[in-house]
């Protein structure tokens, strides 16, 4: 058995018993976990293996790639800009970026974006490391697509568009991409150790080794994927295959293969301590005292967004979702925290991370052995009912 280490506040012995059973039961490799609550840091454990011959022991300092948990830290950042007054979420995309215009776009607002209800999910051709790094191409590239749907009246999991679209907006009007301002901005402040793309100097050992699956997986596993999702991503010419296989990569999805870890994606390689995503999360669970949003920003966070006109029905993973501010949102098929007023981002492989503000919590747990769930892991459910049985 490997073993679990680090600290655990009285009374939440619970969470480390249940981090310690998917060892146990559940195949876990290697995983983290931590809850700020009210602002304290009351869980903070680690355990299992860094690499895939199970050798290198996970440490306090591991770092992992969280993929699509990416978005929850980046829209942090898009937050943070819309309580300084960046802009308002009503306003126009091409008010602010002229040439995102083109193609029937100069109504799309920035709340439909981040609701990903813009229709900009499917990306035309499979991005290149050397385009991405480009910024004045990838803007001209996302600026000259045509919308998949009529905004506004659908949603569609913008797997790594909204990142880019975001950014764009961003540096359209501040200057910086989302990655340097959530490094100055967010990260800086709080002292957390995450960033957008992994820094060049990092030293290789400390970032955990993802053991991944094979796209063919999905097919044995229809009772915990979305057999709809799994046969959409399957077929190249889906909006689902070309939202979420638009890298030209090995596979075509996967953010972190060589070339893809050190650019910026703000959906999707994003990399750092899941201790330091508890604390962003713990954070804004609180009403961000220390990030700084005003309270405009924070009603925005945790009301729930109103549905687009044709239903809940997600074009891309083709389940009911609900989104709002960058996040996911509680709904019928996906219940975290307290009431609806919780956000957060599940990622690629089982991770999760949210914020509770019914309790002041923030909570993260991140593996590296992927699992087959689009939510709701149950490594990752496990810990986090353990966390509320211990809240009562």
């Amino acid at each position: 058995m490997p073993v679990v280490d680090g600290t655990v506040d009285d009374g939440f012995e619970p969470v480390v018993a249940a981090f310690a059973e998917n060892f146990r039961s559940r195949n876990e490799l290697g995983a983290a976990c931590a809850v700020y609550h009210h602002g304290e840091k009351v869980v903070d454990i680690w355990g299992g293996y860094r690499d895939l011959a199970a050798e290198s022991p996970w440490e306090a300092d591991t770092m992992v790639h969280v993929i699509s948990g990416t978005k929850g830290m980046t829209a942090a950042a898009i937050a943070l800009a819309h309580s300084r007054g960046l802009f308002d979420l009503d306003d126009r995309i091409a008010d602010h970026w002229p040439a995102f215009g083109q193609h029937g776009k100069t109504e799309i607002t920035v709340e439909q974006l981040l609701s990903h209800q813009a229709g900009l999910a499917a990306l035309d051709h499979r991005l290149t490391p050397e385009e991405i790094a480009d910024t004045e191409h990838l803007s001209d590239l996302l600026a000259a697509k045509e919308p998949d749907w009529i905004p506004g009246t659908r949603h569609g999991y913008h797997a790594f568009s909204l990142g880019w679209y975001a950014s764009e907006l961003l540096r359209h009007i501040d200057g910086r991409t989302l990655g340097q301002y959530f490094a100055e901005e967010v990260a800086a402040p709080l002292d957390l150790e995450f960033s957008v793309g992994l820094p060049e100097d990092t030293p290789a050992d400390r970032v955990a080794e993802l053991d991944k699956f094979r796209p063919v997986t999905l097919l044995r596993n229809l009772d915990t994927m979305p057999p709809r999702f799994v046969l959409a991503l399957l077929y190249p010419r889906s909006i689902t295959s070309r939202a979420l296989n638009c890298l030209d990569a090995t596979p075509p999805g996967d953010p972190t293969a060589p070339g893809f870890r050190s650019v910026e994606i703000p959906s999707a390689n994003g990399v750092g301590t899941v201790r330091s995503m508890a604390k962003l999360y713990g954070d804004l669970s609180m009403g961000a005292p220390q990030l700084g949003l005003d309270e405009r920003t924070m009603d925005a966070l945790t009301t729930v967004p109103a549905p687009p006109t044709g239903g809940l029905k997600d074009l891309v993973i083709k389940i009911e979702t609900r989104y709002g501010m960058g996040y996911s949102k509680p709904h019928d098929n996906f219940q975290f925290g307290r009431s609806d007023r919780a956000f957060g981002t599940p990622g690629a492989g089982g991770m999760f991370a949210f914020a509770d503000p019914d309790e002041a919590l923030g909570f993260a747990y991140a593996p590296n052995r992927f699992g087959v769930h689009l939510k709701d892991d149950p490594r990752e459910v496990a810990v986090r009912d353990a966390v509320y049985q211990c809240l009562g």
